[in-house]
């Protein structure tokens, strides 16, 4: 009896031995499906916002920069309903700003204005801005339009005509012509902004003196890019683009150029190419997202077939650089100036997050 009292001993005290080592196990492998599950719910709820969208309706432009990154590969442009539906989309998505590009939009002065319209009366979008060459800006399209616009970003490589001519901006009325616009910006509440690419062409330039009298909200310069598919030796058959090497310039150069015009204050702004690189939210004349940053072109599916989710998922937005670049500031539009007879409707000094 005492040894089979033993034994049924020694079998429970192994029985519950067990049970509590199969418990442990339990636990453990629970415990381990939890902390892998929270982290991809986690992930999935800060898929990117498109706060700042760039968008290029059209790549045709009136100019023939040696350097553009965005060439005229194709003369595509949406329907004026197609393209609206895919603003929805963005908006419904999460953007705050639209900066439409190209190419050169003012080619198209009443499709641009109607989506200028469309955005801020119907989604009531904080901020549009556009990019241009300026040749084509009119005080009319700004009269009709210009309630509609926060920003307008002038291009301007240089104020050396010869310089403008060599690049492929050279029209013989650039700096009265960024005057003009810079007074219609003023008279119609709009923000005044210039952009400058720095090449090997005008590096060594000093620009200061005519910035500050032109005073811009904000100064934005970029070190010259290259692109694959874009701006290489192989981007396109009418010449563009294919000349990179003939404006490519190093780091130290570009430091160079910013060291010389830092003195002009906050408003300058500079972007070398690791800073650009992934940091900006590019859609292109099909709605499709871009990424460039590898010096190689990628695109997603349109976001009017897929959702803006999906899309964005395709391609690598780095939003820590794009906040870290300072892509998020007061963009949107001031009141006009007194006595102006501009007309820009309301304005809030303040982002509103």
């Amino acid at each position: 009896m005492a040894l089979s009292q033993m034994l049924g001993r020694a079998l429970e005290y192994c029985y519950h031995r067990d049970r509590r080592l199969i418990t442990l196990v339990i636990t453990v492998m629970l415990s381990f499906l939890i902390f892998k599950t929270i982290p991809r719910a986690q992930k999935k709820k800060q898929s990117p916002v498109p706060v700042s969208v760039n968008y290029f309706p059209s790549r045709l432009c009136n100019k023939t920069c040696g350097f553009c990154f965005h060439v005229d590969k194709t003369s595509y442009i949406l329907p004026e309903e197609e393209a609206k539906r895919g603003l929805k989309r963005l908006v419904e998505a999460g953007m705050k700003k639209l900066n439409i590009a190209g190419g050169e939009p003012f080619l198209y002065p009443e499709f641009i204005g109607h989506l200028c319209q469309y955005v801020k009366e119907d989604l009531h979008l904080e901020s549009v801005s556009l990019v241009t060459n300026g040749s084509k800006v009119t005080e009319r399209w700004l009269r009709k339009y210009g309630k509609f616009v926060d920003i307008i970003a002038v291009s301007c490589d240089s104020f050396n005509e010869q310089t403008n001519i060599e690049i492929g901006r050279g029209t013989g009325d650039n700096v009265q012509q960024l005057r003009r616009i810079k007074t219609w910006c003023q008279q119609y509440g709009i923000k005044f902004k210039m952009n400058t690419v720095v090449c090997s062409l005008n590096w060594q330039e000093d620009l200061s003196a005519l910035i500050q009298e032109l005073a811009p909200f904000r100064w934005k310069v970029f070190q010259v890019l290259l692109v694959g598919g874009e701006n290489d030796e192989k981007s396109t058959t009418t010449g563009r683009g294919k000349l990179f090497d003939k404006f490519h310039i190093t780091d130290e150069q570009f430091e160079s150029f910013c060291r010389r015009h830092k003195h002009v204050g906050d408003l300058f702004i500079p972007e070398p190419n690791n800073v650009m690189a992934k940091s900006y939210l590019l859609l292109d004349e099909y709605m499709r997202f871009l990424d460039k940053g590898n010096g190689v072109e990628k695109t997603s599916e349109s976001i009017l077939d897929v959702p803006v989710e999906k899309a964005l998922s395709q391609v690598e937005w780095d939003v820590e650089s794009f906040e870290k670049r300072g892509g998020i500031y007061d963009w949107k539009r001031k009141l006009p100036e007194p006595g102006s007879g501009g007309n820009c409707g309301t304005t809030k000094p303040e982002l509103d997050w």
